[in-house]
């Protein structure tokens, strides 16, 4: 009544390994790169705003935050934007960079990673304490 299956099926996962499907990464290897993105979005707001409002904080900012992401992928050094963005929106770029900075240090936090969470807390309250007197002033 029913003629015999002649080929494999390509539904089958019994015949295949899971290891030998495609590369797996390591949980560690996962955070690292997730790190590596929130810092680098921090590093091109912190290039905004140094374009807009120019400070030895933000200078040294952006050179520890290169650093750090020179550190988490292997040597591959970040270049520092030079291009002067729109004028006049500080304050949602001090919001933004105070919301990445809060995810790099979740996820430094959880891999352990002492100098990344510093950085990420140390620029929280910088972004936090930049934002504070325009908000004072506006009220």
């Amino acid at each position: 009544m029913y003629e015999p299956i002649r080929t494999k099926s390509v539904h089958s996962t019994l015949a295949r390994t899971p290891s030998s499907d495609f590369p797996h990464r390591s949980r560690e290897e996962e955070l690292d790169i997730q790190l590596a993105g929130h810092l680098a979005a921090l590093l091109a707001v912190t290039d905004e705003l140094r374009a807009l409002a120019p400070s030895a904080d933000l200078d040294a900012a952006a050179e520890r935050l290169a650093a750090q992401l020179n550190r988490l992928r292997g040597g591959t050094t970040p270049r520092l934007a030079s291009a002067t963005p729109p004028a006049s929106h500080l304050d949602a770029l001090h919001q933004r960079a105070h919301a990445l900075a809060g995810r790099a240090l979740v996820v430094a936090a959880s891999r352990a990673d002492t100098a990344a969470a510093i950085l990420s807390a140390q620029r929280m309250d910088a972004h936090a304490d930049a934002a504070e007197p325009r908000a004072l002033a506006a009220r």
